[in-house]
């Protein structure tokens, strides 16, 4: 099954990009004008970050949104065979020689992403690294199938993806035999309860995230930086490469994480369309959290980095 599926996808990713956005406009027809795919996830998510906004301008960033994200499958479909050329001339790095040189001076390197622009075409940052390795963590699809395909495609431009449970061990043994290396986050998911570390105030709401990058940070002292994504026009993506640290050593404790929310919510207010609204980040709250643990287990969580 999984050779089937690998060669339908396959010889779909092989049509020209402007088929694939013409299947993805009529796509965007399917997912949001007769499915509404989503669509109180994504209204109750705009209205209640942005209330300042009236019913248009929410009506125009919920519909920029489903154009996207239906942009968005398409852009992931056609890398599964994109050439090295195509890729470089689509997704390009403003900055990398800061990574680069970090890398040449043995430091090891931790990158902030979001659901925001196009994070899988983020995977070819690898093409860029001149010294070290690229990484990047990854939960595991429930769908072995397109657990494989999706490791494969994100593989194709050097670039290694490592289980986000197995992720301190592999870095840690990787710096420890001299394997310096750049390794990307995507921490804007929602955490379970017990991992509900830090709660920054982003979009308009107390929000639950994750720490762990900035504990991985903290533990292997590397150099953290945030990729600050544009997308001039369809098809196209610039990441800008911005320095948060050179050490954590000094850093205040979850200072690393307010300063990447910080950075991901002017990315988002800038371009509001160009983020994942359809996933549900809010769901979990400070009251249920409250409610779920006593006093003491409430400390001994919030305290934990």
């Amino acid at each position: 099954m999984y050779y089937i599926v690998f060669a339908c996808w396959y010889v779909l990713s092989l049509l020209p990009l402007r088929i694939h956005y013409v299947l993805s406009d009529a796509l965007y027809l399917i997912i949001y004008r007769l499915a509404g795919y989503r669509t109180k996830v994504v209204r109750s998510n705009l209205s209640s970050s942005f209330p300042e906004k009236s019913a248009a301008e929410l009506k125009r960033i919920e519909k920029g949104f489903y154009h996207w994200f239906c942009d968005y499958i398409a852009e992931t479909v056609k890398m599964f065979s994109m050439s090295e050329k195509q890729i470089r001339c689509r997704m390009r790095f403003e900055g990398i020689e800061q990574i680069n040189n970090d890398l040449k001076n043995q430091r090891c390197i931790t990158v902030y992403l979001g659901h925001y622009c196009n994070w899988e075409w983020v995977c070819s940052l690898g093409l860029h690294i001149t010294a070290g390795t690229a990484a990047q963590l990854y939960h595991p699809l429930e769908s072995r199938l397109f657990d494989r395909l999706f490791l494969y495609s994100r593989e194709r431009f050097k670039a290694h993806s490592i289980n986000m449970d197995d992720a301190f061990k592999v870095l840690a043994d990787w710096k420890k035999s001299g394997r310096y290396t750049v390794t990307g986050y995507i921490s804007d998911q929602v955490p379970g309860y017990a991992s509900m570390h830090y709660w920054p105030w982003f979009l308009n709401h107390d929000t639950p995230v994750y720490t762990g990058a900035e504990r991985i940070a903290r533990i292997l002292d590397t150099s953290v930086y945030y990729f600050d994504i544009e997308r001039p026009r369809r098809g196209y993506y610039v990441a800008k490469v911005v320095k948060i640290c050179d050490s954590t050593k000094d850093l205040p404790k979850f200072a690393i994480t307010e300063q990447y929310f910080r950075l991901l919510e002017n990315s988002i207010l800038r371009t509001p369309e160009l983020w994942l609204w359809s996933h549900n980040r809010w769901k979990r709250t400070r009251k249920q959290f409250n409610e779920r643990f006593t006093e003491e287990e409430r400390k001994r969580i919030l305290n934990k980095l």
